[in-house]
């Protein structure tokens, strides 16, 4: 890893349950990344006021509830909306395979389902260029 990646690491919606986006934010800081963790409940607003709050390079976005199909495109609508086309979303979560290419087509640059490895993650983040 050459430099450090800023990293938002959020729960949109009413999803209670963050063990896994906790999982992922302390492996990405064990690999030398920057994380900002939102916590619990958030909207796709505050999700993007964050990231521009904290000069974000990467949003990733974690969902167990099923409304994926509408928060992580809203995400990154909004920030399309703001200028900031060249943050890079990521998801992850119980997505089933027939939702990914709408998320895809939304501008979700990768999806991690369970049974992913930090190694795969790191990986996908080091293969960006950001």
């Amino acid at each position: 890893m050459a430099t450090p990646l800023r990293i938002v690491i959020a729960k949109p919606g009413l999803d209670g349950h963050d063990r896994g986006a906790k999982v992922v934010a302390r492996a990405l800081r064990d690999a030398g990344h920057e994380v900002i963790y939102t916590g619990l409940r958030r909207t796709p607003e505050q999700i993007v006021r964050i990231a521009m709050d904290e000069d974000a390079q990467i949003i990733g976005l974690s969902s167990l509830s099923g409304a994926h199909g509408f928060l992580f495109p809203k995400v990154c609508q909004l920030l399309r909306e703001a200028g900031l086309d060249d943050i890079v979303v990521f998801g992850g979560g119980i997505i089933p395979e027939r939702d990914r290419q709408q998320l895809y087509d939304a501008g979700v640059s990768a999806i991690f389902g369970p049974g992913t490895t930090s190694g795969e993650l790191i990986e996908f983040l080091d293969g960006l260029e950001v």
